[in-house]
């Protein structure tokens, strides 16, 4: 028997396909291995400041409407079947005029494609993209990290343009124009922004679309954070620029609806001048759709109802409550002189800070302040260097506000604890 050390197995991973995997892994591994730094024997609750899911604080529940939605759409008995590939009529329908609401054409049910969330609505059109053989696409830095998980796995390059703090993150065009060339297929813009917590404007936004024209580039809308703004700027879906530019738009009920769990998105094709169906874009974006297995028909069937009757009231209740965790955050940031914050959050559930590493004693990077931060306080933010940004930190506010003034008085103990002589003497 031959030794099994030497033994060449057929189902043994390839060394590339792994660093895919690590980096499909890179966030929620984050999340866990802090988690996992937490002492069990700490009496008090853990913060999470470190991803964006408020359904866990009864502050932010959804509206009663969409709760009684999906009962309502699981005692009709009408939605116990498989659904078509696309997602249901009735579903696609509902998106479509959704989305109307808010742009100068008009979109069809035949626009809309139903996914898992809008996490399969990044790896749909990304898959769409690798094979029609583009060799790159251009990300924003920071950004949310699936977008480069996704590109690794499917061995598309992937080209970072800085978003640029001292512009209140707006995106740097020069750049994108060095970096693009004959091989680039599409821009990735994600507004309002998870990291940052910026929303772009109307005349950058417009800029985008003209820059992404010239360039002979499709524009990815990601917006599943629409309409949560809550600063002076207001909200513009990307598709309004539709007619420069042909526009795939990403969305889903998780964050205005905060039922991430529901797992409903979609992905909408806004092109008014057919240039995604002559490309070969929108056949191709079919046949990806035709080997998966889409949302629960029960969701899909609740969705019209959602959609369409929840009222302002409960929109402005939510905006209301993110406005208010937002200036909480933002001026308890200010008690703790290691962090410096570029920039009022304006819409997401989100803040990009900066480090000052050389105000702290044994403390080297922004994994080693998580980790430590998680381990003597049970607070949990995110690494800046996992959404690109190295020592920088990506902090929600998104949660109860008690809970929030909890998180952030015990970071100020956490600096005051590990400062070094120097910045106490400042």
């Amino acid at each position: 028997m031959e030794n099994e050390a030497e033994k060449k197995w057929g189902f043994e991973v390839k060394q590339e396909l792994n660093r895919a995997r690590e980096a499909v892994a890179a966030l929620r591994y984050a999340s866990v291995s802090l988690m996992e730094s937490v002492d069990k024997n700490d009496p008090r609750p853990v913060i999470p400041l470190g991803h964006g899911d408020p359904a866990a604080f009864p502050c932010f529940r959804t509206a009663a409407v969409a709760e009684d939605a999906i009962v309502d759409s699981v005692r009709s008995s009408m939605f116990n079947c498989y659904a078509p590939m696309f997602g249901l009529p009735l579903a696609r329908r509902a998106v479509a005029e959704y989305l109307n609401r808010d742009l100068p054409y008009k979109l069809s049910a035949d626009d809309i494609y139903i996914t898992l969330g809008c996490m399969e609505a990044v790896e749909i059109i990304l898959t769409v993209i690798t094979c029609l053989g583009a060799a790159n696409i251009l990300l924003p830095r920071p950004g949310w990290p699936f977008y480069e998980s996704f590109a690794k796995r499917n061995h598309l390059e992937v080209r970072h343009f800085d978003l640029l703090p001292e512009r209140g993150w707006e995106v740097d065009l020069e750049a994108v124009e060095a970096l693009a060339d004959e091989n680039t297929a599409a821009i990735v813009i994600i507004n309002p922004c998870n990291p940052c917590g910026n929303v772009l404007t109307y005349q950058h936004l417009q800029k985008i679309a003209e820059t992404a024209r010239k360039l002979g580039i499709l524009v990815i809308a990601d917006e599943v954070y629409g309409h949560l703004a809550f600063g002076s700027t207001p909200y513009i879906p990307m598709g309004v620029f539709g007619s420069i530019v042909p526009v795939i738009t990403l969305g889903s009920i998780s964050k205005r609806w905060i039922v991430p769990g529901w797992r409903f998105g979609w992905l909408a094709t806004n092109d008014p001048n057919g240039v995604l169906q002559k490309s070969g874009i929108v056949g191709s974006i079919k046949a990806c759709l035709g080997v998966r297995s889409g949302p629960s028909t029960l969701i899909q069937g609740a969705v019209p109802q959602i959609l369409e009757k929840t009222d302002e009231e409960y929109f402005s209740k939510v905006i209301g409550l993110l406005r208010e965790t937002a200036d909480i955050c933002y001026d308890k940031i200010k008690e703790i002189p290691c962090i410096t914050r570029p920039n009022k959050p304006e819409g997401s559930m989100f803040i990009m800070v900066k480090l000052n590493l050389s105000l702290l004693e044994g403390i080297n990077s922004d994994m080693e302040f998580a980790v430590q931060l998680a381990k003597e306080e049970s607070v949990i933010v995110l690494p800046g260097i996992i959404v690109g940004m190295e020592n920088w930190l990506r902090i929600t506010f998104a949660i109860d506000p008690s809970a929030l003034e909890d998180g952030l008085d015990r970071m100020k103990a956490f600096y005051y604890r590990h400062a070094c002589q120097e910045a106490l003497n400042l």
